[in-house]
């Protein structure tokens, strides 16, 4: 690709918005993520006899199995939304970025 093609693609107004939304997407997932485990690994340092405690009376499951269960599903369910937002707003605004260079 020549350059002065790759200088009107990055200046594309569409171009600057999909790079903006798609970090600004990625950041608010990032930090989300970053949230739930840094704040798992807090309870497990100060809070661990809560995480001990038995789901219910004569259970030998915790509560914190499932917490750890919710915390992997997590990470799925995040990955899940950002691909449909990558597949829908991000692709729609690549293929606009396309025609517009076609």
């Amino acid at each position: 690709m020549k350059q002065h093609t790759v200088d009107a693609i990055t200046a594309h107004p569409r171009y600057r918005e999909l790079i903006g939304a798609r970090k600004r997407f990625a950041w608010t997932l990032t930090a989300v993520i970053l949230i739930i485990y840094y704040g798992f690994i807090l309870v497990i340092a100060f809070q661990p006899e809560w995480l001990a405690t038995p789901v219910a009376e004569g259970w030998t499951m915790t509560v914190g199995m499932p917490i750890g269960i919710l915390i992997i599903l997590s990470a799925f369910i995040l990955t899940g939304i950002y691909v449909a937002r990558a597949n829908g707003q991000f692709d729609r605004l690549t293929k606009e970025i396309q025609e517009d260079f076609e």
